[in-house]
């Protein structure tokens, strides 16, 4: 059987690296790009942290011949070899569309001082597929927040069906909040909605969520998460100024659809935006964020606050 052609890119390359490298400026916005899957590309203050990056065919290598042969829907963006200008890497969780040797091998390789942060009960297991020191990583937990460079990350529990913890109660899925000066942008991981995480999330004033919305189907074998309507039920639920859905288009077996999430969206008021491989989001394009910060130092000298 001939495989489907690749949903293209937005945008990727040289084209993709030439935006990233044009946006990149001390000012008081952020910008984001969705590099597929969950894996997202956030710069604020020129500084870069790359969260679950996916940007391989490991998992199509890895499950070749079985029943979830884990085929690429859509075009690889990026290489990872050019994402030498990474500053903080983070991953969620150890599943290999999360921590993916294939996609942080060669950003680490290309920048030996990139910072990488992952959940604690992980650490262990992701300096054996990083053949690095474990030293090197950062754990976490949920309740535990860490500072670096201009972003304060807050780890928050994710539950990919449930919340797993190891013999020491820490978390082995986590979601992220992020805060880049005034901004708070929650990376959810894979996760369903559990009891309490409303209750953690409204007090950080999210302005953008980004969300799964592939769902839960015991029948793919696979752990679940949100589905689109359920997604766009808790950006409303936590107040967030804008859903930004992910965990769909890679993998035929296991994906969602964002009309359905878009649809809900509307239906219940929330604000919503759907972005495409290698597309970027940016709070100073956005109507209802534009205006929000005042004019900004242009240099780190200029930003007292640094």
């Amino acid at each position: 059987m001939q495989a489907a052609p690749l949903i293209p890119a937005f945008r990727r390359d040289e084209a993709l690296l030439a935006e990233i490298y044009q946006s990149d400026r001390y000012d008081a916005h952020f910008r984001l790009w969705w590099l597929g899957q969950s894996g997202f590309l956030l710069q604020h203050k020129q500084t870069h942290l790359l969260i679950d990056p996916y940007l391989s065919d490991s998992l199509a290598e890895k499950y070749a011949g079985t029943a979830k042969p884990h085929l690429r829907m859509c075009e690889i963006p990026v290489d990872p070899s050019e994402l030498g200008f990474v500053d903080i890497l983070l991953s969620t969780h150890n599943h290999g569309d999360h921590l993916d040797r294939q996609s942080l091998l060669p950003i680490l390789t290309a920048k030996d001082l990139t910072h990488f942060a992952l959940p604690e009960a992980n650490r262990l297991y992701a300096a054996q597929q990083l053949s690095c020191d474990s030293s090197f990583a950062i754990g976490l937990t949920d309740g535990e927040r860490i500072q670096i460079g201009p972003f304060t990350i807050h780890a928050v529990a994710a539950a990919h069906e449930t919340i797993e913890r190891d013999d020491e109660d820490r978390c082995r899925f986590l979601g992220y909040v992020i805060q880049c000066g005034d901004w708070s942008v929650y990376h959810s991981g894979d996760t369903r909605i559990y009891d309490g995480l409303v209750d953690v999330l409204r007090p950080l004033a999210i302005d953008v969520a980004l969300l799964p919305i592939n769902g839960s189907d015991p029948t793919r074998g696979m752990a679940g998460n949100m589905s689109a309507s359920e997604a766009a039920a808790l950006g409303k639920d936590i107040g967030a100024k804008l859903v930004i859905p992910h965990h769909f288009d890679m993998f035929a077996f296991n994906t969602g659809d964002p009309a359905v999430f878009q649809a809900e969206c509307e239906r219940l008021g929330v604000d919503s935006h759907v972005l495409r491989i290698g597309e970027r989001f940016s709070s100073a394009d956005w109507p209802d964020f534009a205006g929000r910060v005042p004019a900004a130092p242009t240099t780190p000298e200029a930003d007292s606050g640094s």
